[in-house]
């Protein structure tokens, strides 16, 4: 890693800054945090603000540490604004995700940058695709990650046994990797089997979309 460019700290300053304010003030964060009876009420805001917000310490520290380790990929590869839009893209998308998949359930909540990190995640793997994750101490190749995550995120949105916002880190990833094809579009003729691969676990959703979410 080399010296921490000042769009990813000022993304991060921020998410800590609005976290450490919901962590003080619940109205504050009652009042920003997603909410599918409140964003159907007209908050769209939530879509936004929710993204900055985090549930504590844990929860914000676990998604900084990500954000911090793939900044620099998409700086490098993109620049730092489309980096910054990438983010916000994300998080927005990931958030609309959950929106659609959870819009019959009025009083679902969320919280987190996941969404986000997930999306700059995701585009990373596919700008460098030989790059290595570790994975509880031990190594493993960026695009197996990918796709063993989005499966893992399909059987929590089907299981529902934790109070993960998987949906938001399936659409977030998403997000990423259609940012990362629009902004270089040779990807799909450079990486076709790594896009096809990573591309599966995404068909898989939608086509039994039905069974895992009645």
């Amino acid at each position: 890693m080399g010296k921490l460019h000042f769009a990813t700290l000022a993304l991060m300053a921020v998410n800590v800054l609005f976290s450490m304010k919901g962590f003080k003030d619940y109205s504050f964060f009652e009042k920003y945090k997603f909410g599918i009876r409140q964003i159907r009420q007209g908050e769209y805001v939530r879509l936004l603000s929710s993204g900055f917000l985090h549930a504590d310490w844990q929860h914000l520290i676990f998604n900084m540490i990500t954000l911090y380790f793939f900044a620099d990929i998409i700086i490098l590869y993109a620049g730092f604004v489309q980096f910054v839009l990438l983010y916000l893209f994300a998080l927005v998308v990931g958030n609309l995700f959950s929106f659609y998949f959870h819009r019959n359930e009025p009083y679902y909540t969320a919280v987190g940058a996941s969404g986000a990190v997930s999306g700059i995640l995701y585009a990373s793997i596919l700008f460098n695709p030989k790059m290595t994750i570790i994975v509880f101490v031990l190594p493993m190749p960026g695009y197996l990650f990918a796709i063993g995550y989005l499966l893992y995120s399909i059987y929590g949105m089907k299981s529902r046994t934790d109070n993960i916002g998987h949906s938001a880190h399936f659409g977030g990833a998403v997000s990423g990797l259609i940012y990362a094809l629009a902004y270089d579009p040779s990807l799909v003729q450079r990486e076709p089997l790594l896009l096809g691969a990573m591309l599966i676990p995404i068909v898989l959703l939608f086509v039994f979309r039905k069974k895992i979410w009645r």
